[in-house]
């Protein structure tokens, strides 16, 4: 199982309706992660924007393209764009660079 750590920045101005839309992720959203592969998938967001997405999966390249397949994704990433700061890619899940793990106590 591939772990995968990826940073993002959420505009300071639209932190709350941020969490606010994570509060209530819609269910045809949470089945298509699901779907294609993406498991113990959290968000954690501080107070001054950053957040540190975690994931596991087999094969995160699969699971992404996977994912970009789907009609719900497209709608959740275009209506999500607007609140990250510094975007090189049109969705945020295309700017989702993993982190080079380190360390890992298993």
């Amino acid at each position: 199982m591939q772990r995968v750590c990826f940073l993002l920045k959420v505009r300071r101005d639209r932190i709350d309706e941020y969490r606010a839309r994570h509060a209530e992720v819609w269910p045809e959203m949470l089945a298509a992660l699901s779907r294609t592969g993406w498991h113990n998938y959290s968000l954690f967001l501080r107070e001054d924007g950053l957040l540190v997405g975690y994931l596991e999966t087999e094969d995160f390249e699969r699971a992404r393209a996977a994912m970009d397949e789907t009609d719900v994704n497209a709608r959740w990433q275009a209506e999500m764009a607007e609140f990250f700061e510094d975007l090189d890619e049109a969705a945020p899940d295309g700017a989702m660079r993993p982190l080079t793990e380190v360390f890992h106590l298993a």
